[in-house]
């Protein structure tokens, strides 16, 4: 669709709603109008700056530290001649979070491929693993060095908790990685990784939007994405318009709806005062 088209869909759909609310609105239950106004709004908004990342708009992210870090963690892996370890986290596709994690896994491979830096990626899932292998896999083939590849870099552990963060704090007994890098959806786990990581001195860099989990993370490891962090820093990876426009999108929204709380306090307060006669919390609690 065309923005001309857009525009028009978007006219024609707001004239039409207005036709049928001054014809009485059957069917439509009027005390859901701020709901419907502000699905409305908002998926105009995602979708307004999903178009516009599309248009190949500038669309300005901040930059994130944790990412950068990870290229300087990869160096220093090279120049150690040490391996860098990615952990995607413990639990299936179905979470966003290992989602995130897989895509900045291929950020992390694009890397190794070009400085030719040995990578393990162990895994609790088995669908994990192969979307794990298919975003190495073309990684590598985008930089040229598919002969670099081979599956066994990305490999099983086993689905139980403990026996998994055993099995990852053997290899980085054993091997000794010079970076560890943890992104996805992680529980108790996390905290015994992470020091684990902090005693065999690699450099650590964290993600994750487990709550729970993030002051283990921040505590023990250099660099930490918290929360929305975490799935901003994957749509800045991937570099699609969708993810992008849905970052900033998202964004507007929430200043938004800051906006909106702080008028309902000064609105409030100001009735409290006496300074106006709009009674804020009658508004809202109306039928």
């Amino acid at each position: 669709m065309k923005d001309k088209e857009f525009l028009i869909s978007s006219v024609l759909f707001s004239v039409g709603f207005l036709i049928y609310w001054v014809l009485g609105h059957p069917y439509f239950i009027s005390e859901r109008i701020v709901m419907f106004v502000a699905i409305v709004g908002f998926g105009g908004t995602l979708i307004f700056y999903t178009r516009k990342a599309q248009r190949g708009e500038d669309i300005f992210l901040r930059a994130i530290p944790g990412l950068k870090a990870v290229e300087e963690a990869v160096g220093r892996s090279t120049e150690m001649g040490k391996p860098v370890l990615f952990v995607p986290g413990i639990q299936d596709m179905d979470q966003v979070e290992t989602v995130a994690g897989v895509i900045v896994l291929g950020h992390v491979s694009k890397m190794t491929a070009r400085y030719e830096t040995p990578l393990n990626v162990p895994v609790s899932r088995a669908i994990v693993m192969k979307a794990a292998r298919e975003a190495c896999k073309e990684s590598y083939l985008v930089e040229g060095r598919p002969d670099m590849f081979h599956e066994d870099m990305v490999h099983y552990v086993t689905d139980e908790q403990f026996a998994y963060a055993a099995g990852v704090n053997g290899i980085m007994v054993r091997e000794k990685p010079a970076a560890c890098i943890y992104m996805g959806k992680f529980y108790a786990e996390s905290l015994i990784l992470a020091e684990t990581g902090n005693s065999i001195g690699a450099i650590q860099i964290a993600g994750t939007a487990s709550q729970a989990q993030i002051p283990f993370f921040v505590t023990a490891c250099d660099y930490t994405l918290i929360g929305e962090e975490f799935f901003a820093a994957s749509a800045y990876l991937s570099d699609k318009p969708e993810l992008v426009g849905g970052v900033k999108g998202q964004d507007m929204i929430k200043l938004v709806i800051i906006g909106l709380i702080l008028m309902g306090v000064i609105l409030r307060l100001g009735f409290d005062m006496g300074l106006i006669s709009i009674n804020i919390m009658e508004i809202l609690a109306a039928k």
